[in-house]
């Protein structure tokens, strides 16, 4: 019996529908990868099943698989988007994610004509990381995949070349990998198989190897932290009553610690650490507000670093203040990166054609200092929880005479999903990267210390009070990733570029569209 004419063309749909498959069950080990589970290598993974989907694929078709696999990624790990407002967030942000993610998977379908293409690969996904990190409204770094490895053996790397080092390796390691696999499938030849095994190993090693560079002496002294997580209430109060509850909250479980400390249950702390959003109440405005402060300050004889939100005539601040025993507020951090649609709104009026909604989001102003508070031998930076997120900002405070980083956060919107796990897992690289303790205050949790090899030596529970008290090391060492800043992702961004545009110049196309331009499989990429 003849074969049907329709059977290639079904055959190719068919084919076609199995990788689009396979880019969203790559994107999603990918998601796996990320805390708070420990499965770090199967970022690798992912991207070795990205590299046999993007080989000799037209841009096109590797922008489709792209996206594809970052909805695997991004739908969800940013499902906590969509808690406070539903999928009107969640799902237009991942899918905008997934096609910046999209972008650089059709570039990386372009190098893989030429020789060491998953060097080239490795370096084009860095650069899409660069473009996400500031594309639009000031960029959303969340998904870097440096943030899913607080666990893995690449994360010494991040003391080297921060987060851009950590993204070139893993997926170094995983194109490597998907290139090996390419390559036995169609070769007997030992010999063709080394390079790209060296590709995927080389990363490994690497990170092993800069172990030594990861610093962890206190070569600026020790001394006792406490973090305190006061808890929010989660119903029944009004708005401005649960303001009050969490402020109260927080001078209730500083008190108590004060009386731990004069029954010599526990070590005097040097300094404390409130959340981010502590006192939504202005302590400056509000006396009553200002007087609670005072008194837990006083009981536990020692300055404390605490979230509030600050109204000013041209807006509201979201910063931290540190109020002192004796003295009362003597210093100042405003918070710098903005978080668009909850902070601000960037353009507010365009939005609210479709939706009144956007009327909810803030009119904060951004400060422009990465100040560093002086709380006896600590120099304290201060990034918050969503700037913990960006390089630059969390560099620039490291950097402005640091030896001690804190990162006080409200994560109490996003109740029990993962978004807290995976903050946390940006404080833990964080750690590694600049070579600082990191003391993490979370309004409802999680609150942890972090060492500056990246271990949690205490970490509490989600929605209960707590306070952590631990000695920890002061650090003033820069590590080579400060000292280098953004000159190694701009270097892999123009190496990668330039291999894109050579690729471009050559003008070799890729054998899948090098085809009989009659062949269904030209059509559909």
């Amino acid at each position: 019996m003849a074969a049907s004419p329709d059977a290639p063309a079904r055959r190719v749909r068919l084919a076609v529908a199995l990788r689009a498959l396979a880019a969203l069950a790559a994107g999603g080990l990918v998601f796996l990868s990320v805390p708070p589970r420990p499965t770090w290598w199967l970022a690798p993974l992912g991207f070795a099943v990205l590299a046999l989907l993007l080989h000799d694929r037209r841009p096109r078709a590797g922008f489709g698989y792209g996206f594809l696999f970052g909805l695997g990624f991004m739908t969800p790990l940013l499902a906590w988007t969509g808690v406070f407002v539903g999928p009107v967030a969640w799902l237009p942000l991942s899918a905008l994610e997934a096609l910046l993610v999209g972008v650089p998977c059709a570039a990386i379908a372009m190098v893989t004509r030429l020789r060491g293409w998953y060097l080239w690969a490795a370096l084009l996904w860095v650069t899409g990381e660069t473009l996400r990190a500031m594309f639009p409204f000031g960029g959303f770094p969340w998904g870097k995949l440096a943030f899913g490895q607080p666990e893995g053996l690449y994360l010494p790397l991040a003391a080297l070349g921060g987060t851009p080092l950590i993204a070139f390796a893993v997926t170094l390691t995983g194109f490597g990998l998907g290139e090996l696999i390419r390559r036995a499938a169609i070769t007997r030849a030992p010999r063709a198989l080394v390079v790209p095994a060296f590709a995927a190993v080389l990363p490994l090693a690497a990170g092993i190897a800069a172990i030594p560079a990861v610093g962890t002496d206190a070569d600026a002294g020790e001394i006792t932290v406490a973090a305190i997580q006061g808890n929010v209430p989660r119903a029944g109060l009004d708005f401005n009553a649960q303001r009050r509850a969490v402020l109260d909250n927080h001078v209730k479980r500083t008190e108590e610690l004060a009386a731990d400390v004069a029954a010599g249950k526990i070590a005097q702390p040097d300094i404390v650490i409130w959340p981010e959003n502590a006192s939504d109440i202005d302590p400056y405005r509000n006396l009553d507000a200002a007087q609670a402060i005072t008194r837990a300050v006083e009981a536990i004889d020692a300055p404390v670093a605490l979230g509030a939100v600050v109204v000013r005539p041209d807006g509201p601040r979201n910063m931290v203040i540190q109020w002192e025993p004796g003295r009362g507020p003597v210093d100042e951090y405003i918070k710098r990166q903005l978080q668009p649609f909850g902070e601000t709104m960037p353009m507010r009026e365009f939005f609210r054609l479709f939706s009144s909604t956007v009327d909810r989001a803030g009119t904060f102003q951004p400060g422009d200092e990465a100040t560093v508070f002086a709380m006896g031998e600590a120099r304290v930076a201060l990034v918050t929880c969503y700037e913990v997120a960006f390089d630059g900002v969390v560099r620039d405070s490291v950097l402005n005479g640091s030896n001690l980083l804190a990162v006080p956060t409200n994560n109490a919107t996003f109740g029990r999903t993962e978004m807290t796990y995976q903050q946390l897992a940006m404080d833990r690289v964080r750690a590694v990267e600049h070579g600082r303790t990191v003391i993490v205050a979370a309004t409802s949790g999680v609150s942890a210390i972090v060492l500056p090899d990246g271990t949690v030596t205490q970490r509490t529970d989600l929605f209960t009070p707590a306070a952590l008290v631990e000695r920890v090391p002061l650090r003033t060492a820069t590590t080579m990733a400060d000292r280098l800043g953004a000159w190694p992702e701009w270097s892999m961004v123009f190496a990668g570029l330039a291999a894109l545009v050579f690729a471009l110049a050559t003008g070799r196309r890729p054998r899948s569209a090098a085809r009989d331009p009659q062949s269904p499989a030209d059509n559909q990429g």
